[in-house]
């Protein structure tokens, strides 16, 4: 990750902000924690503006009182792009990493991006010109999980480890990180296996996230036939031979693992109706977006039933020869997400010019 590497630039350099598990194992001092901004979808976003706008504040008196020599700002854009309006009055340079997805969606952010961000780097390849074209300097730096996403074990020591018999198909089942969005997914999700299961003994994994935990699914699954694991959610993915995969970023994984999926997504319906007024793309899922063309199937909102889902898998799981088009034709995207050289030491360097730059123009 970014922080690590600018730790091995700058050892003695201090980081704090908005952080989330991973980046305050990396010694970033949490002024606030990220899993308390994650709130999916419009009208669910409207009962925690007070304590979001509560996060926001902290976050902004402590960049007053301690004045950072940059800024990093990542993903949360709603919130961030707020904090980096008060971080240039400031006179804080800021660079912000995983760029807006305003090609989609909310285009009127495109003038508040150009006044308060630096720089602008972009993880997917049809970014950087888009970005450019609206006079904001970006950057396309590759995926930051490019040539990372790889199992821990080979498959037969996976296999063993968890009791699976290797004469089996093995589904693993990925309804989201976050606790809201997995519990909106997980009743269709059970229905499809239930129906799978009855047309073949199969396996099903479902690799819990360090936010939801084990326990979260496991109080939720009642006699279906899934295995419940911690953690390892790479050898699951690379180990299986589909994976039912809610829209994010576990897609972009499995197309770097390389394992064929399906896709799905759901919101409320207040959320549904606002984004189908908003969102213009031809695909939901970043894997088919990447491609340029429908390479994984997409299961959205109403589309994704227990019925198409469990009917979707069932085909896939009897072609051998789909599911190796498929992997085909991830390949072709994991290609196109991986850049040149290392996504993060690419970022450094561009933290680092951006503090040089800024010095030079303050001296």
């Amino acid at each position: 990750m970014l922080v690590e590497e600018l730790r091995r630039a700058w050892p003695d350099s201090e980081f704090f902000g908005c952080a989330g598990p991973r980046m305050r194992r990396a010694g970033v001092e949490p002024v606030i924690e990220a899993e308390s901004l994650a709130v999916v979808g419009l009208a669910e976003v409207v009962t925690h503006l007070p304590r979001i706008y509560g996060r926001y504040r902290k976050l902004v008196e402590a960049a007053q009182r301690r004045l950072p020599d940059v800024a990093i700002l990542t993903d949360s854009p709603d919130f961030h792009l707020r904090v980096a309006r008060r971080l240039k009055r400031l006179g804080v340079p800021v660079l912000y990493l995983v760029a807006p997805q305003v090609w989609a969606w909310r285009k009127g952010r495109i003038p508040l991006i150009r006044r308060t961000v630096d720089r602008l780097l972009c993880i997917f390849p049809f970014e950087e010109g888009f970005f450019r074209e609206h006079g904001i300097p970006a950057w396309y730096i590759g995926h930051p999980l490019a040539g990372r996403v790889r199992p821990a074990l080979e498959k037969s020591e996976f296999f063993r480890k968890h009791r699976l018999d290797p004469s089996r198909q093995l589904v693993t089942v990925l309804p989201g990180s976050r606790k809201g969005e997995a519990a909106r997914h997980l009743p269709p999700l059970l229905d499809a296996v239930e129906r799978i299961y009855r047309q073949q003994v199969t396996h099903f994994l479902l690799p819990a996230s360090e936010i939801t935990g084990a326990a979260f699914f496991r109080d939720r699954i009642a006699r279906a036939p899934i295995q419940v694991i911690e953690g390892e959610t790479w050898d699951a993915i690379a180990h299986a031979d589909l994976a039912l995969a809610a829209s994010g970023t576990v897609t972009v994984e499995a197309a770097l693992a390389g394992t064929p999926m399906i896709t799905f997504y759901r919101v409320t319906a207040l959320s549904w109706l606002a984004g189908r007024l908003l969102v213009r793309v031809p695909f939901y899922s970043m894997v088919n977006l990447v491609a340029g063309r429908a390479v994984v199937p997409e299961l959205m909102q109403a589309q994704m039933t227990g019925e198409r889902l469990a009917a979707e898998a069932l085909r896939l799981l009897g072609d051998a020869g789909a599911r190796e088009q498929m992997r085909r034709d991830l390949a072709e995207v994991a290609g196109r997400l991986s850049g040149e050289g290392h996504a993060m030491a690419k970022a450094a360097a561009l933290v680092e010019e951006l503090m040089e730059g800024h010095a030079a123009h303050v001296s």
